[in-house]
């Protein structure tokens, strides 16, 4: 698998010994069986074919390792692995049915809630001398979170992992020129931002980037993610489960729940989301859709 040629670029088998612990949190054990993908590799396979099935474990994992590799941060490597800890079931799904388009941040006001409630995740810490506000805030790191066309760790793993297994425009040679090209530069408002120390690995992550915005505003992939939205709505809407359901459980989980259901309607819609080829797929209206564009830094100076 090319996910774990990258966790080896990333060190993974030298895995600095403080983050070691803190893979057995229950709230980050849940997110292997979290889809990095919103769920729609749960779809049909005409539509969608991915090559590795990557989870949000996954992404938190190589996300922490690439921040450790970039700072040797305890605190900021701690912070990358519980970054997306508030995902729901089906990930950017629920912002599409939240109609949160443009941001996809609906989900994320839970974070200080689910990490205060893992009691190992709190003993942790404490052996650590960190808090929850330490890891919480995560967007207060710049090298784990920044505003776009930046770059942070989140967005190149990202970008990373949706090219080696959606687009399929990454490969070994890729891994290792980015991985290698990596560092910290501050940007021109002052900011530690990652970037490459050479043009061409930068302009390979911007054309990789460029792929990936492309799949997220077709029209198939919109077509199957509103369906999708529109499943879970109607299931919460019909009493199958709550919304905060979708953040206690995993996808296996409430899909059989909505599979379960004697509901017609609910059985139709789910029939098409996991059959439907793509010829198939009706021309829909597309909301405001998140533009994944990058500018990064090279060599401290704006690509672009």
């Amino acid at each position: 698998m090319l996910y774990n040629y990258y966790l080896d670029k990333l060190g993974a088998y030298i895995m600095p010994t403080f983050l070691i612990k803190y893979l057995s949190c229950p709230t980050l054990q849940r997110l292997k069986k979290i889809s990095y993908f919103c769920g729609v590799d749960h779809g049909s396979k005409d539509v969608y074919d991915f090559k590795e099935l990557i989870s949000r474990y996954d992404h938190s994992l190589s996300c922490a390792l690439l921040t450790y590799k970039l700072t040797k941060s305890k605190k900021l490597t701690i912070a990358a692995l519980f970054h997306d800890i508030s995902t729901p079931c089906f990930s950017h799904v629920i912002d599409y049915m939240n109609k949160d388009y443009k941001k996809q941040e609906s989900t994320e006001k839970y974070t200080y809630d689910i990490l205060s409630s893992d009691q190992y995740l709190m003993e942790c810490l404490k052996q650590d001398n960190l808090t929850i506000d330490d890891i919480a805030n995560f967007k207060d790191y710049s090298i784990v979170d920044i505003e776009r066309p930046g770059l942070c760790a989140d967005r190149v793993d990202g970008i990373i992992l949706s090219g080696l297994s959606w687009t399929r425009d990454i490969g070994k040679y890729d891994i290792d020129t980015c991985v290698s090209s990596l560092d910290i530069y501050t940007n021109e408002r002052g900011i530690e931002e990652i970037g490459f120390n050479n043009l061409e690995a930068a302009e390979r992550m911007v054309e990789v980037s460029a792929n990936i915005n492309a799949y997220c505003h077709s029209n198939e992939d919109n077509y199957m993610m509103e369906l999708l939205a529109k499943i879970t709505r109607l299931s919460i809407d019909k009493g199958l489960f709550s919304y905060e359901d979708l953040y206690i459980n995993n996808e296996k989980f409430i899909f059989k729940m909505i599979e379960r259901s004697k509901d017609t309607e609910l059985a139709e819609l789910l029939y098409i989301f996991q059959n439907i080829k793509k010829e198939e797929i009706p021309i829909t209206k597309m909301g405001d859709i998140k533009e994944r564009d990058i500018n990064p830094l090279v060599k401290g100076r704006r690509m672009f």
